[in-house]
């Protein structure tokens, strides 16, 4: 499969012959050619750097079948926006697994992490997309049956996590492959040195995929 990084922590996964695709949390910066053919949207939760009504509502109006994907809470609110056209958003829960864009999804975790004093409290699901990790605002590790995470879409930059919290959720879930996003709040110099920790401390695979770049998974 190909891997596509947009801005921030929006990642497009389509398949080696481009028959199946999912966009996951295209925000307020993401460019909007990155619905370009998209078969399937996935929203992690709905805070606004992962996910964009008037983004969603325009690729709706150029193909009014898109699939929509996320929890119950944002599911409801995507339903009501008045500019969303086509069938509604589809709510799943932690847990679930279904097929989205041609690609066998399960959905893991269920809460955002912590800034501080209990807050944020909204849900956030990650999803597993064969294999693929986006955990959203999350620090979850897999740890299922069939959870087994091939390529972590990592978070390098929040006001939720730390580089330790990081370099200690790449141990844990012991992926092959880690790729960094949720990167907008860095600058050169920081990420830089996410980069330098990233690499020489986390025991895996690691790359960063450049803005609009894309990289192969065997």
């Amino acid at each position: 499969m190909r891997l596509t990084k947009y801005a921030h922590a929006c990642v497009r996964i389509d398949s080696a012959d481009g028959a199946r695709s999912v966009l996951i949390d295209p925000g307020c910066w993401t460019e909007p050619e990155a619905f370009d053919g998209v078969r399937a949207v996935l929203y992690t939760h709905g805070h606004a750097d992962h996910v964009d009504a008037a983004l969603l509502a325009a690729a709706r109006a150029a193909d009014p079948q898109l699939e929509v994907y996320t929890h119950p809470e944002l599911a409801a609110e995507l339903a009501a926006h008045p500019a969303l056209t086509g069938p509604a958003p589809v709510a799943v829960r932690t847990g679930e697994g279904f097929t989205a864009g041609g690609f066998a999804v399960r959905a893991v975790g269920g809460r955002h992490a912590e800034t501080i004093d209990g807050y944020p409290d909204c849900a956030n699901l990650g999803y597993l997309v064969e294999g693929v990790y986006h955990p959203g605002d999350s620090l979850h590790v897999p740890n299922g049956p069939g959870e087994e995470v091939h390529a972590l879409l990592l978070p390098a930059g929040g006001p939720w996590q730390s580089l330790r919290q990081a370099i200690e959720m790449v141990r844990a879930v012991r992926p092959g492959r880690t790729f960094p996003i949720h990167d907008a709040h860095l600058s050169e110099i920081g990420t830089e040195n996410f980069d330098g920790w990233l690499g020489g401390e986390a025991g895996t695979d690691y790359a960063r995929i450049p803005r609009g770049g894309s990289v192969l998974l065997d």
